[in-house]
Order: structure tokens, then C-alpha cells, then sequence
């Protein structure tokens, strides 16, 4: 990534580039063997699917381990953005036609057990 591509934005200007799809927020399994990523239609427990957003974010890294931060120094190393990601488009030069978001759609970690996750796995048109 270009250095000036991450100097050009403030951590506020950045943070406004978020739709609030809540894609990021699926709970995603990854193949150990082959390193494939697939998307389930569990959310975690944290996302409100009323407001689409999270109701820990200043703490959702460390209440979540696995939660990412975005940033511009790292959008460009994590492969298993979503395509239609407003985040992922900008790095890229590309606009998705496809504006989606996961309402109506997920299911709450809380109610879904680890072990059933598998079966949870989704192939929508707009991961």
C-alpha cells in the first residue's frame, strides 16, 4: 500500500468510510489445511441488528480477541474482507454495484453453539 494512501485519512475521516453492512461482524471459520475462509450467518454478540453496529466498539477488541481493527496500514492484508466492504473498495479502486447489508439475515452468536457453526455457512452474492 502506498505510504500516502494511509497518511491521507484521520482516524475520523477513516471511521466515516464504514457503511455499517455488519459483514465484518459474521463469524467466519477458516480451513486448517487449506486456509480457505467461509462466512457463517452468526454474528457476534455484540452487533445490534436493529442500529447495525457494535455496542462494545471502543472496547471490541478486547472483549472479542479475534475482532480486527481496521486501519489504512492493514485493509490491504486481510484477504477475507468482503468484496462489497467500503474499506476493501477504496484500497481496491472498486465500487460494488451490490449494497447489502446483514439485517434480517444473521443469527446472534449466543444462540448458536461453536459446534454448530459449520452448518451455519452462507454463500451470498455479496461477501
Amino acid at each position: 500500500m502506498e505510504k500516502n494512501f494511509a497518511e491521507s485519512y484521520t482516524p475520523e475521516t477513516w471511521e466515516k468510510i464504514c457503511r455499517h453492512c455488519g459483514k465484518c461482524c459474521l463469524i467466519k471459520l477458516e480451513d486448517e489445511e487449506s486456509g480457505e475462509v467461509y462466512y457463517t450467518n452468526v454474528v457476534c454478540r455484540y452487533f445490534d441488528e436493529e442500529n447495525m453496529n457494535c455496542t462494545v466498539y471502543d472496547k471490541r477488541c478486547e472483549l472479542v480477541p479475534t475482532c480486527l481493527k481496521l486501519t489504512p496500514q492493514n485493509i490491504d492484508k486481510i484477504q477475507w474482507m468482503p468484496k462489497t466492504c467500503a474499506y476493501r473498495e477504496l484500497f481496491e479502486k472498486e465500487v460494488s454495484r451490490i449494497k447489502t447489508t446483514i439485517k434480517g439475515r444473521v443469527v446472534s452468536e449466543d444462540k448458536v453453539p461453536e459446534d454448530e457453526l459449520e452448518d451455519h455457512i452462507v454463500e451470498w452474492e455479496d461477501l
